[in-house]
């Protein structure tokens, strides 16, 4: 099926290829009239996969602009006109989907912002110059996973769901450093005041 319609009129509208082929040509007429014949069927596909009016829109549009700057890398072996923009469509669609998240992951993911040195902090905390070198002291003692996540926690401000988020690490493995390195910096704390 070429997607050859009839005419109210009694003609017959011309079918995809020739449109493409037309199109190839610069012919704007035949590109509006395969955007009307393809547009909401384009559309409604976008909208599934991307789920925003706006999205779905951005991506037919971008697809029928790769199909109005390039209708010539259409191959006939590979399916119909129709599947070969419903595919770029898709396509499009699935890359906007992309790249929302990747911009709603950058806004929402979590940046340490360490404008002191942590020791420092402790130290003034406690009041004592001797006791912040031995807290820097125990955590530099840490395995680096540990301390990160030591670091995110009491530094950064995040709770371990958070942390196992920004780490990408199972919520688990978050507990199970966190209390591996507290033993670790107790020992150490401990040890030192000996």
């Amino acid at each position: 099926m070429d997607g050859t319609v009839p005419a109210t009129t009694g003609s017959v509208e011309p079918g995809d290829l020739d449109l493409l082929r037309r199109i190839e040509r610069r012919d704007e007429e035949a590109f509006r009239r395969l955007f009307r014949r393809h547009a909401p069927h384009a559309h409604a596909l976008a909208l599934r996969v991307v789920r925003q009016a706006f999205l779905a829109e951005e991506a037919v549009q971008d697809a029928f602009l790769a199909l109005w700057r390039d209708a010539g890398s259409y191959d006939p072996g590979r399916g119909s006109v129709r599947t070969w923009l419903m595919g770029m469509v898709h396509n499009r669609a699935v890359d906007l989907v992309r790249r929302e998240e990747s911009q709603r992951r950058r806004v929402e993911e979590p940046r340490l912002v360490v404008l002191e040195d942590p020791g420092d902090r402790v130290v003034e905390e406690l009041g004592s110059a001797e006791q912040g070198a031995r807290v820097r002291a125990a955590l530099a003692n840490l395995p680096p996973e540990q301390r990160r996540v030591i670091e995110l926690m009491y530094f950064g401000g995040l709770s371990q769901s958070r942390i196992a988020e920004h780490l990408s690490l199972p919520l688990g493995t978050v507990k199970s450093r966190t209390v591996l390195a507290m033993r670790r910096l107790r020992d150490d704390l401990v040890g030192m005041e000996r």
